[in-house]
C-alpha cells in the first residue's frame, strides 16, 4: 500500500544571491510559496512550509520551523522529518518558478515506495534533483544520519531516478537575472501566471 504523502515547501533559505526572499517573489500573480502550496494541495495529504525561526509568512498553512541547526538545504527537510518521522515528503524548493502540476503528478505517479526516494534527474547537472523529490522515510533517515548535502545523499541512496519530459520546470531562479529569465520564459510560453 502507498503511504500517505505530505508536501513541504522549502522557504527557509537566506536568498542572499537573489537579494530578497525567494518565497515572496511573484511569478504567477501571488507569492511563490502560495503558488506552490496551490500546486501541492490536491496532490498531497497536507502542505507545510519550512521556514527559519526569524522568518514571518502570513499563512494559514502549518509552518515547520527549522530546528536542526544550519544544515543548508537539508535543514528544512530534516526539520520536517523530525516533526513527522513516519511520513514521506514531496519536497519543493521555493526557487522553482516554472514548476507545474504536470511535473509533480508525474513524480507522484512514478513514486517507488520501496526506494529511499523518487527523484527527477537534473538536466542541468545530470544528477538527482533533491529539492523536487519524494523522500521516503528510509531516505530521510539516511539524510539525517549523514547530515550532508541532499544531492550527495541521493547519489549514494537506492532511489528511483526518472526523466522529466518537462525538464524546464526544474529551472532554479537564484539570482535577479535568473528571475528575469524565468519571467520571460513564463511570458513566452504562456505558462500559467
Amino acid at each position: 500500500m502507498m503511504s500517505a504523502l505530505y508536501g513541504l515547501i522549502l522557504c527557509g533559505g537566506r536568498s542572499l544571491r537573489m537579494q530578497q526572499d525567494k518565497s515572496q517573489l511573484n511569478y504567477h500573480g501571488l507569492p511563490q510559496w502560495q503558488y506552490l502550496a496551490q500546486l501541492l494541495a490536491p496532490l498531497t495529504e497536507q502542505v507545510f512550509l519550512s521556514c527559519r525561526e526569524d522568518q514571518q509568512l502570513n499563512t494559514e498553512l502549518t509552518v515547520i520551523t527549522d530546528s536542526v541547526g544550519d544544515a543548508g538545504p537539508a535543514t528544512g527537510i530534516l526539520s520536517a522529518y523530525k516533526a513527522f518521522p513516519e511520513r514521506a515528503w514531496l519536497v519543493l524548493a521555493c526557487d522553482l518558478p516554472l514548476v507545474s502540476a504536470q511535473s509533480l503528478s508525474l513524480l507522484i505517479a512514478s513514486r517507488d515506495v520501496s526506494k529511499e526516494a523518487t527523484a527527477f534527474i537534473s538536466s542541468f547537472r545530470q544528477s538527482p534533483e533533491p529539492l523536487m523529490t519524494i523522500w521516503e522515510t528510509k531516505g530521510l533517515k539516511r539524510l539525517d544520519e549523514e547530515r550532508g548535502c541532499p544531492r550527495k545523499t541521493l547519489l549514494k541512496a537506492d532511489i528511483a531516478l526518472i526523466e522529466n519530459p518537462f525538464a524546464i520546470e526544474q529551472f532554479n531562479a537564484n539570482t535577479p537575472s535568473e528571475r528575469e529569465e524565468a519571467l520571460k520564459t513564463i511570458m513566452d510560453a504562456q505558462l500559467p501566471r
